[in-house]
């Protein structure tokens, strides 16, 4: 097999394929995808699980305004062709997509879509990426800090109240990013957990608020990365406060958060997750050139790497911490056969990794393939070891590797159990499998459970300078607009960057 899709037509649509590339990985994302009339359907179709990211992009240079024209006229031009038209051209695709039509990867319709589309049960997220504005935004006030779009989410039938504030209706929510915040989204919100969740926890904020206004789409992820629940773990947008029925969120928001001590040390200790992401990569990429061995339904959501995917960034990091902490733990010497177990947690309560590195004297080996042979079935064993272990386990994933500290030559084999049912006949047979290596017994080194955080520094929540952020952000109906137009809030669509 070989990977002839497209990359994008246009520079910006190659670039976004890069970008999805890395969030959603080559095997689930695919560019300039057709309908069954053979016109194209869209600039980037990504599908994994019930998510579907429909993604437009569209460029139109809009030149800075003159004193001597009519600034509302030009901007409303541009938006017309830029973002109307495409709002539409998203709903369209949603609605073809919910009707069961065939989507293919050319134009000739010779090859359809691989990844399985459930459209009963589809979450159908649609992004248009705007290109051209953002010099005209800059130059047209000072206040704007780097030429983001700004956005409100309200009623259907409001209309823009100015230049480069595009209003979008929140009953059927489109997200708009811009080329000065598509890379910070998607560079940020780089797994497919990640991205997901913010835009659900968007459009839960959309359907709840009167109104939802922000400066840029990287100043409403500010917002978003500051918010964090009391278990360190979930991001949320606006407030637990019924009484507050609009959020707006100022200019500069993303610009002050990469300067806080948080941000810097989240991103310091995430570096160390991208071997995760490497592991990944590696193996869709062998899958794509037809050199992946085994039998991982990959597209389907049946194997390691669907799994792998799955996972959050600070998971990632948490997992990859401990695969390296078990790797320096490895002993040394080369005499004797060795075995290392250990036991990370996924960020799913009923889903656990098996990370197995074993050794054995070149001596004991007949050749590679049949050493690697006998490492795969001992990583079975394990995994079925790790389930009569934690019984509340219904996926394992194990993970194998040769010691690095002892080998250069690094190849993993990864496995897929799917222990959801366990009858007693399997449970017995594991057990006796086990006999004689003994995984999961006292004093073998299993890592016990720990309690991980979205950011390592816990003082995030509680900082003074982010509570004086929210409370800005926050504003009941009755309460005058803090775009400073005398109205009430309820009344008036506001304006961010006054």
């Amino acid at each position: 097999m070989s990977d002839t899709r497209s990359t994008g037509v246009t520079a910006t649509e190659q670039f976004l394929t890069e970008l999805c590339g890395r969030t959603f990985l080559r095997l689930w994302s695919y560019a300039n995808p057709h309908k069954d009339d053979g016109h194209e359907f869209c600039d980037i179709l990504a599908v994994f699980e019930n998510h579907v990211f429909i993604f437009f992009d569209r460029e139109k240079q809009l030149t800075q305004f003159t004193e001597e024209e009519d600034a509302q006229i030009r901007w409303d031009r541009w938006k017309r062709r830029v973002i109307d038209k495409q709002v539409n051209t998203a709903h369209g695709a949603e609605r073809y997509l919910r009707s069961g039509r065939k989507v293919f990867l050319d134009a000739k319709k010779t090859k359809e879509f691989p990844v399985p589309v459930n459209t009963e049960a589809m979450v159908v997220h649609k992004i248009i990426i705007a290109h051209g504005a953002a010099d005209a935004c800059k130059n047209f006030s000072e206040s704007n800090v780097s030429g983001s779009l700004a956005i409100s989410y309200g009623e259907p039938d409001a209309s823009d109240p100015f230049p480069f504030m595009i209003h979008l209706d929140k009953t059927a929510p489109v997200h708009v990013f811009d080329s000065h915040n598509l890379p910070i989204i998607l560079g940020e919100l780089d797994t497919v957990k990640d991205f997901s969740d913010y835009l659900d926890a968007k459009v839960r904020a959309i359907a709840s608020l009167q109104s939802l206004l922000y400066c840029g789409e990287e100043d409403l992820l500010a917002h978003y990365w500051l918010n964090l629940d009391s278990d360190g773990k979930t991001h949320y947008i606006g407030v637990n406060d019924s009484t507050i029925n609009g959020v707006m969120v100022g200019e500069g928001e993303w610009h002050d958060l990469i300067t806080l001590p948080q941000y810097i040390e989240t991103k310091k200790a995430n570096r160390q997750s991208y071997l995760w992401d490497k592991i990944i990569q590696r193996t869709c990429d062998n899958w794509l050139r037809g050199k992946l061995l085994g039998d991982g339904e990959l597209l389907s959501g049946r194997g390691a790497i669907h799994e792998m995917a799955k996972e959050p960034r600070f998971m990632r990091r948490v997992i990859v911490e401990r695969m390296v902490n078990a790797i320096n733990a490895f002993p040394s010497g080369k005499d004797n056969p060795k075995r290392y177990l250990s036991f990370f947690n996924s960020f799913y309560p009923n889903k656990g990794y098996v990370f197995l590195q074993i050794w054995f004297p070149t001596s004991m080996r007949d050749d590679e393939d049949t050493f690697r042979a006998k490492r795969q079935d001992i990583l079975w064993i394990a995994c079925g070891a790790a389930k009569n272990h934690y019984p509340h386990l219904h996926t394992v994933i194990g993970i194998a590797i040769p010691p690095p500290k002892l080998e250069n030559e690094i190849g993993e084999d990864l496995l897929w159990l799917d222990c959801s049912e366990w009858p007693e006949e399997r449970r017995a047979e594991y057990e006796e499998l086990n006999k004689g290596w003994n995984f999961f017994a006292t004093g073998t080194p299993i890592e016990k459970k720990i309690s991980e955080f979205v950011h390592p520094v816990r003082a995030v929540p509680q900082d003074a300078a982010q509570r004086e952020i929210v409370s800005k952000q926050m504003v009941g109906r009755n309460e005058p607009c803090p775009c400073g137009s005398g109205k009430k809030f309820k009344k008036c669509h506001g304006n961010p960057r006054h």
